[in-house]
């Protein structure tokens, strides 16, 4: 299927007609690992003596590369990894909590950067806000999490999440959880857990943006159904040019087509990898944005780079500098300037609206209480009973006024 777009071969014209692309429509990346890189590179100390975000020794991402990519929107991955468990039994509570804690630190550092970078970053809540910052000349910064795991089994938390600015969780990373079963893990609920079907219906509330990136095909399915607000898969690609258990199936994405949702195409190179088993390259990631394109429409088509997840990108889109060479590479392939439009953001921008407008409706119609978490009473029998007393006192004392 792949067809050549290196570098050195696209028509100087189509990089121009890229270029202005990209100052129309922010481009908006799906997935980004580097709050991850600068976790582990600098600790997330801001006060290192080495700290500064305009030119990173490793990865693929840092303020200047971002620039010469033309970003206009980023989701950044507050990541945490899997708690640890034996084998065959789910983490205790206290892995939980910690990843919890993890993730207020990724979260937290998110909002570092967009206060240590105020010329070039700026939160983003909506898709109002995405386009507000990209005309600024800025990022427009957005928060996703990787995994149920990092909610600390709260739908208490979950809500609070959004409340910081989280606008999508991943059901799963690479490991189950209580509500989903992961695409690299053994079968544990055979799709959503019941638990995991409240998750949902609780995004759907909120305003959470449901990603179905890393979860089963069970999961994928069960979801598409039960949803109803529009779905992404953040970095994923297609099975069928690609048969890797990470990338989606073609029923899978029929029904995604169903649910107005997008899938964002990811960079990763097992999940690009051509069928001859050569060297995965900008034109195979080209390969998968035009057959998603073709079989559900290039308005559920997107781009989710996962760069910083990676040590190495597919040969000529190794980093984030790269953006318009792979904008290029579509229009040299005959992609229409419109639907490229649509993959880069204007997709995605939909989706936003469109999960919050099904949250708003749920909560305006009342249609949908929130989901509560169950613990323990905090008082005994007795202390209950004598506030119950009391309060009858006080009624009767009322009565007699």
């Amino acid at each position: 299927m792949s067809t050549s777009t290196a570098q050195s071969e696209i028509p100087s014209e189509d990089l121009q007609t890229a270029l202005q692309i990209l100052a129309e429509v922010p481009l908006i990346d799906g997935h980004n690992d580097w709050p991850c890189n600068i976790r582990g590179w600098f600790g997330n100390n801001v006060r290192h003596e080495d700290f500064n975000l305009n030119s990173v020794p490793i990865g693929q991402t840092d303020l200047e590369r971002l620039g010469r990519g033309r970003v206009g929107g980023q989701f950044w991955s507050a990541f945490v990894s899997c708690p640890p468990s034996e084998p065959g039994h789910e983490p205790q509570d206290g892995a939980y909590l910690e990843s919890m804690r993890k993730t207020l630190q990724q979260i937290d550092l998110i909002y570092l950067m967009i206060e240590m970078y105020p010329t070039r970053f700026a939160l983003a809540r909506n898709s109002a806000d995405v386009l507000e910052v990209f005309r600024s000349g800025r990022i427009a910064c957005m928060i996703g999490l990787e995994g149920l795991h990092q909610i600390g089994n709260s739908f208490s938390c979950l809500r609070l999440y959004r409340s910081l600015g989280v606008r999508y969780i991943t059901l799963t990373h690479n490991c189950n959880n209580l509500y989903a079963d992961s695409a690299t893990a053994p079968v544990l609920h055979g799709g959503l857990s019941e638990r995991g079907r409240r998750a949902v219906q609780e995004m759907n509330r909120t305003g959470l943006i449901v990603d179905l990136s890393h979860t089963s095909d069970a999961v994928q399915k069960e979801v598409l159904s039960l949803s109803r607000a529009p779905v992404i898969f953040s970095h994923s690609s297609c099975y069928s040019v690609c048969p890797h258990r990470r990338n989606v199936s073609d029923s899978v994405l029929d029904q995604l087509k169903q649910n107005g949702g997008v899938i964002m195409i990811c960079f990763l190179r097992e999940l690009v990898a051509p069928p001859n088993g050569g060297d995965p390259s900008l034109s195979d990631v080209v390969d998968h944005i035009i057959y998603a394109g073709e079989r559900i429409g290039y308005e559920h088509v997107g781009i989710g780079s996962d760069f910083d997840g990676m040590l190495k990108g597919p040969d000529g889109l190794d980093e984030v500098s790269q953006y318009p060479q792979l904008v290029s590479a579509l229009v040299t392939r005959g992609v229409s300037t419109q639907d490229i439009k649509r993959v880069i953001g204007l997709n995605i921008l939909r989706v936003l609206d469109q999960v919050d407008a099904v949250s708003s409706t749920i909560r305006l119609n009342n249609s949908q209480l929130p989901e509560c978490d169950s613990f323990p009473s905090s008082w005994t029998a007795e202390e209950r009973n004598m506030m119950y007393q009391e309060g009858l006192r006080r009624q009767e004392t009322a009565g007699k006024k």
